[in-house]
């Protein structure tokens, strides 16, 4: 009997979406249980003692953390349409950007709760790791991988499709113009076309109504 799979996440987490996105590719089926961060879960503590963070993946009684981690195990327990590349060299190249993801991507996360200076910071840091992307990461490919979607367009999809949220929400301008990334618009726009993520994407009003709300808490309490 296959092991069950359970995926411990809060909505709409840019990191737990990565997950779900993975095991939909794959076609594994899988129980969500919803976290309540001001709440934890004893499921949560014992899971994940170290960071008490989501999202958690559980196969069996095994624990799983850190989105892109869980997302190559996945990739490597189920080997059906795979995410990352067969080569040795190609697949360098994917942990390179999706390193890059991680390491760059927290300017997005940053912006959400800066303002002033900072914010004007965030938003530099965010325009270098756009043009960095559009210019050395996708070239001229429908996806970073080719023509299909792989480990590196879950990576950056959770990046983009919440940069353009919360610039919606933070109000100061948009960096992610077409005309500055036109190989970065056109690959999003692949990327929420394609069935399984377009099924699988958060309500975009509930998401910005709900990130404006939190950040005016935020910013109310500060």
């Amino acid at each position: 009997m296959a092991e069950r799979v359970k995926l411990l996440g809060a909505l709409p987490s840019p990191f737990v979406y990565r997950v779900i996105w993975a095991l939909k590719l794959k076609g594994i089926p899988y129980e969500f249980i919803e976290e309540d961060l001001t709440n934890k879960s004893p499921l949560l503590l014992k899971y994940n003692p170290v960071h008490k963070q989501i999202p958690v993946l559980l196969h069996g009684d095994k624990p799983v953390c850190e989105s892109m981690i869980i997302v190559e195990y996945i990739d490597e327990m189920w080997p059906q349409n795979p995410l990352l590349p067969n080569d040795p060299y190609e697949r360098a190249l994917a942990r390179f950007w999706v390193k890059f993801a991680e390491d760059k991507g927290t300017s997005v996360r940053r912006m959400f709760h800066a303002k002033g200076e900072e914010l004007e910071k965030t938003r530099k840091e965010t325009l270098e790791m756009l043009q960095n992307v559009e210019e050395h990461g996708l070239g001229e490919k429908k996806f970073f991988g080719g023509d299909s979607i792989g480990i590196v367009d879950i990576a950056f999809g959770s990046v983009i499709y919440w940069l353009e949220l919360i610039e919606e929400v933070v109000g100061e301008g948009v960096i992610f113009e077409a005309h500055k990334f036109p190989r970065l618009h056109a690959w999003i726009k692949n990327f929420k076309q394609a069935p399984i993520i377009k099924e699988n994407l958060p309500d975009r009003a509930w998401t910005v109504t709900f990130f404006k709300r939190r950040r005016e808490a935020m910013v109310a309490s500060a």
